[in-house]
């Protein structure tokens, strides 16, 4: 049935619609980054398509593999009709600049979270969010850390330590990125330790 629905892009879109490929039992069509939101709005208000369901959204980067970095990759899925398809939209040059589409917010509303974990993890920008920000990282922190350039040792609290705390780790022993922790020869004070431990 989602081929079809391939089939139907095609047909109302034409060369927007950039390639179409069916694997493993998903089918997926690959959009030029500008109809991006049009083909997602088709895909929902279309009565034979019916996508009323948003399910996620994330990017794939492809650093020195390909022209446009990356792939920003969206299932959806139709309660009505039963079936499901992927959309993806290749943005931003070799270094990864000009990674922008338009956000999807206006067409489900579940979509604000993942763009913006999107944007947070990977520096992909999605035009007219209503609050397009980090989620899960400070708003000091630099950097996309599932970028495949990103280094996997850095570390950088670039928030600063609360007074008397300099010398404290950032994290406790069971938190944050533990190759990161290795790095770093913090003091542990009476404090931070289990009742009983030495200080």
């Amino acid at each position: 049935m989602s081929k079809l629905v391939l089939e139907a892009l095609q047909k109302k879109f034409g060369a927007a619609i950039l390639a179409t490929h069916s694997e493993f039992g998903d089918d997926t069509a690959v959009v030029e980054p500008s109809r991006w939101r049009e083909v997602a709005l088709y895909l929902r208000d279309d009565p034979k398509l019916d996508f009323d369901m948003f399910v996620d959204l994330t990017a794939v980067d492809y650093l020195g593999q390909r022209d446009q970095r990356f792939e920003v990759v969206c299932h959806l899925h139709s309660f009505g009709r039963g079936h499901r398809i992927r959309i993806k939209a290749r943005v931003g040059d070799e270094e990864g600049d000009g990674a922008t589409v338009p956000s999807l917010v206006p067409v489900w509303k579940g979509a604000n979270w993942f763009e913006r974990e999107c944007f947070d993890m990977f520096g992909v920008a999605f035009e007219g969010h209503p609050d397009l920000r980090r989620i899960l990282l400070y708003p000091e922190f630099v950097g996309h850390p599932l970028r495949k350039d990103y280094p996997a040792d850095k570390c950088q609290p670039l928030v600063p330590f609360r007074e008397g705390y300099e010398k404290v780790a950032p994290f406790g022993a069971d938190e944050g990125m533990s190759f990161g922790r290795q790095t770093h020869d913090f003091a542990r004070t009476g404090d931070d330790l289990e009742p009983g431990a030495d200080s």
